[in-house]
């Protein structure tokens, strides 16, 4: 299969089911996106995979589910007429909220800001938070001209705070101390 078919050298691609844009549409903008995030995402795992070997295999199969979900996403993005009738289910999201409630008891109370930091896994989570944020605004814009499942844009912002908790548990899990902003004083209170 040749990976090159020389129409991208004038602007366009190929949606699923042949229809033909440029590459500046919203939709190739909104799945593109979408393969920037799992691209991060596929930094981290290798560094994770690098710093915890065998110790957080559950964390790297989480990970791998979810670069699986984001190509589920892409291709429903890519497919403008719906030929393959893909539908993005709640239990997606559903999962995402139980792997951070599952997190969350490991970790002390929230009560600042936190610096993006730590050890280089957590780092990465943070990148991918921030990225996974920016594609959850730039395809929530792209929702306000063409239609998207709900489900999507519900996934996408509990990606985010996936990303947030697992960060800070790649910090705890090595006794990294975490860096607070505090010159705002407690913003999170948990009363």
């Amino acid at each position: 299969m040749k990976v090159y078919t020389g129409r991208g050298d004038y602007g366009n691609t190929n949606l699923i089911g042949g229809r033909t844009v440029k590459k500046t549409n919203g939709r190739v903008d909104a799945y593109g996106n979408i393969d920037e995030l799992n691209a991060h995402i596929g930094l981290l795992v290798s560094i994770v995979d690098e710093n915890y070997r065998d110790t957080e295999r559950g964390i790297l199969t989480d990970l791998y589910t979810i670069q699986h979900d984001l190509f589920d996403i892409g291709s429903i993005l890519a497919d403008k007429e719906n030929k393959l009738a893909f539908v993005f289910s709640p239990s997606k999201f559903k999962n995402i909220e139980k792997k951070i409630d599952e997190l969350t008891p490991h970790l002390s109370e929230l009560k600042y800001f936190i610096l993006p930091g730590g050890t280089k896994p957590a780092a990465q989570a943070h990148v991918v938070r921030t990225v996974t944020r920016r594609v959850e605004r730039d395809i929530l814009a792209f929702a306000e001209e063409e239609p998207v499942q709900e489900n999507i844009l519900i996934y996408l912002n509990r990606l985010s705070d996936y990303f947030f908790i697992l960060a800070r548990y790649l910090n705890k899990r090595v006794g990294k101390r975490e860096t607070v902003y505090t010159k705002t004083g407690e913003v999170f209170h948990n009363d």
